[in-house]
């Protein structure tokens, strides 16, 4: 059922060694037992793939621990609190501190993995499979093909939570759902990070007015966060990176340049790690002052609960990241007033010395990139601007007022989108559902966009176009084995029409539709705001013959269109490989002469149906791009569901540049015909002289038509054999 991995792994060159299953080395390396599981794995020695690959996961996860422990450890046992003696050189001092702390960590990991530290080095490859999940890629399959169906589905889900965007094992998540046996629980993340489940069941109660418990979660999300924070930071004492250099520019660093650049880039990493543990797995964009936001949040929620000594403690805590914020002053003045004058409020100091620290380190940093040649993207929005370097302000400035410009209300925009709404443009043009009848918000359902014969036009240059399109031209859709795909830019199809192919008034029906679209969605949406095309494509999606029972897939997995969808962290991430670029969406119809393929609107769940929409010709669909229209496409079991998919953006750079290459193919088949006009105006006087019957003019390099039927199609030059033999019809 679960496709293979589709990463051949031409890595496995890396691990040659096979380790032997009654090995009886406490820690056998993580990368060897990967090594045989994967050959196991492709020899489809189940069980056998099954074990080792567990195996290497926990072997994997003991490594991380025991290199976690230590660096602690050792920071304590080798640390830096006695002075040097009087008239003994700092360096002394220092390399005596240096030195055990070496020996603390050698003898520390030598004692957790055997006396060999150094066969637990993975490749850079094999640890980056490790970091993205790839050993459960493998780890679901092979459970599968066991029957341990429960242990699968986990496996799969534990995948997919840090690889959302991976086709394969979306359609597979979405067959395990339907799949009769498989229980809600089994899908749980293996790898889940405490803090992460805590701050979301926070966030979900904090949203529902539970302020009580919204409390409780989001102060073990900040006790689980710091936590977290602390072992990635202990995990920056590693090997140091080294950059890529050309041969001939390799420079030999002396002693303190080695040491000040290696310890710039622990440092560097150190800060980098209020970053990764808030960013969820699987995703790019980090949810910003992950640590400061938690108190703002803490603040208000201990406030409605009645408890003002923790919410001024909290107010006070958030201002160590912010001194001068005028709200957060204001709310700590009324805990205060509430409290009485005579009650201390003291931010945490588990806080404060977090701070401290986090300057400190800046600092040193900001010194390096002045005088050293380093470079540092600051991760934190709250650093003082006295600490960055006059040559970084102007850059930094600009980057807190572009985040505070991304950041609208959405609660106004509805607002200024309600009152913004304009009249349609076109006569006849109906609206048949708004948003409010669709259960959602920007949304609309038009219909009569175009005529029966127009759409009956759009399906003949689909079908004419056929396997010439582009796209997959007939192959397996992207989203499902059980329906083939054809699309069709405006572009190739002007194309197809220069070379005979199709019918250049079909071709250019295509392009007037698509810009009628455009004018339509403006002027209902965004009157006041020019929308571009950011892409247009003729699609067909037709359902495979005999491969339609028991069919539990989608035809297009639910999704949003400038976002990664999230249902479990009810969000959705505006981050690449999303389209964060387009703003509207937009669906015409042609037919629905086949089964099933409606369009469908759900909840952020992916779960919950909000709307569906049934197609016809003439039916436009439109609505915003983001997170607030998930939407799929049910399977289509029975014919062919065709459609003009539309995306719109603001954006000018991001508009589509195949549109100029239209332009000038439309203006010069324009230029064409007038010539050709005036050519048969001046044959049609030479006949009228001469008595002869008027021919039908052709365009240029192509020869004339034989008959007068053939007239509608003069404009192409072309007849094809099909249309010969409706017109004898």
């Amino acid at each position: 059922m679960p496709a293979f991995p589709g990463r051949l792994c031409c890595r496995l060159l890396l691990l040659l060694l096979p380790v032997s299953l009654g090995s009886c080395s406490p820690l056998a390396p993580f990368d060897l037992l990967y090594g045989d599981g994967v050959r196991a794995y492709f020899a489809q020695d189940w069980p056998r793939a099954a074990e080792l690959l567990q195996r290497s996961l926990d072997s994997y996860a003991r490594l991380q621990d025991a290199r976690r422990q230590c660096q602690r450890g050792c920071q304590a046992e080798a640390g830096w609190a006695a002075r040097p003696p009087l008239g003994q050189p700092w360096e002394t001092g220092f390399f005596d501190r240096v030195l055990q702390r070496a020996e603390c960590l050698e003898e520390c990991l030598g004692r957790h993995l055997d006396g060999q530290p150094s066969l637990h080095r993975a490749a850079a490859e094999i640890q980056q499979d490790f970091e993205e999940r790839e050993p459960y890629n493998y780890l679901q399959v092979a459970f599968f093909k066991l029957k341990r169906l429960d242990e699968a589905v986990s496996s799969a889900h534990t995948f997919f939570v840090a690889n959302p965007q991976h086709l394969q094992m979306r359609e597979d998540m979405e067959k395990y759902q339907r799949m009769a046996g498989v229980k809600a629980e089994s899908f749980r993340d293996l790898e889940a990070m405490p803090h992460w489940v805590a701050y979301e069941a926070g966030l979900h109660h904090y949203s529902a007015d539970d302020y009580q418990q919204a409390v409780t979660g989001l102060e073990e999300s900040l006790s689980e966060g710091l936590l977290a924070l602390r072992d990635c930071r202990a995990l920056c004492e590693g090997l140091q990176e080294e950059e890529e250099e050309d041969e001939e520019e390799k420079t030999q660093l002396g002693l303190y340049e080695a040491i000040a650049a290696h310890y710039i880039q622990v440092l560097k990493c150190r800060q980098k790690c209020v970053l990764d543990i808030a960013t969820k797995p699987g995703r790019v964009s980090s949810v910003e002052d992950f640590v400061p936001s938690h108190f703002d949040l803490l603040q208000f929620a201990y406030g409605q609960v009645g408890n003002q000594a923790l919410a001024a403690e909290c107010a006070a805590t958030y201002l160590l990241f912010y001194p001068s914020d005028k709200r957060m002053l204001e709310k700590l003045k009324q805990y205060q007033a509430a409290l009485g004058a005579e009650t201390p409020v003291v931010a945490r100091e588990v806080i404060r010395s977090y701070v401290q620290r986090s300057l400190m380190e800046k600092k040193l940093i900001y010194y390096a990139v002045e005088h050293l040649e380093e470079t540092f993207d600051d991760p934190d929005p709250w650093t003082p601007e006295e600490l960055i370097p006059e040559s970084m302000k102007a850059k930094h400035r600009e980057d807190q007022e572009r985040q505070r410009l991304e950041a609208p209300d959405m609660g106004q925009q509805q607002q200024q989108l309600q009152q913004q709404r304009g009249p349609l443009l076109f006569e006849g043009v109906t609206v048949t559902m708004d948003s409010q009848q669709l259960n959602g918000s920007r949304r609309v359902v038009l219909d009569r966009v175009l005529t029966e014969s127009e759409c009956k036009d759009v399906l003949r240059l689909a079908k004419a176009a056929g396997g010439s399109g582009d796209g997959y031209r007939g192959r397996r859709s992207p989203h499902t084995p059980h329906e083939r795909f054809e699309g069709l830019t405006v572009l190739k199809a002007l194309q197809l029409a220069e070379e005979g192919a199709v019918n250049w008034r079909d071709a250019k029906l295509l392009l007037q539709a698509s810009e009628k679209s455009r004018e339509i969605v403006e002027s209902y949406f965004t009157p006041e705001k020019r929308l571009y095309f950011s892409f247009t494509h003729l699609v067909c999606r037709t359902a495979a013959e005999g491969e339609q029972e028991g069919r539990m897939d989608l035809s297009h997995p639910v999704h949003a269109d400038n976002c990664l969808l999230d249902p479990e962290g009810n969000t959705c991430w505006k981050e690449p490989p999303a389209y964060i670029y387009r703003d509207y969406s937009a669906i015409l119809y042609l037919n629905d002469d086949f089964q099933g393929g409606n369009l469908f609107f759900t909840e952020m769940d992916a779960v919950t149906v909000t709307a569906q929409v049934r197609p016809k010709c003439g039916r436009l669909v439109a609505f915003s791009s983001g997170g607030e229209n998930p939407h799929g496409v049910w399977a289509v079991t029975r014919g062919r569901r065709c459609a003009i998919a539309l995306w719109y953006t603001f954006s000018p750079e991001h508009s589509e540049q195949e549109r100029a290459q239209v332009e000038e193919l439309v203006k010069q088949k324009a230029a064409e015909q007038e010539e050709s006009h005036l050519d048969d105006k001046e044959n049609a006087a030479a006949g009228r002289s001469t008595g002869e019957s008027p021919e039908p003019p052709a365009p240029k390099g192509r020869a004339r038509s034989a008959g007068r039927r053939s007239k509608q199609y003069s404009e192409s030059g072309v007849q094809s054999k099909g249309l010969q033999a409706r017109d004898e019809l």
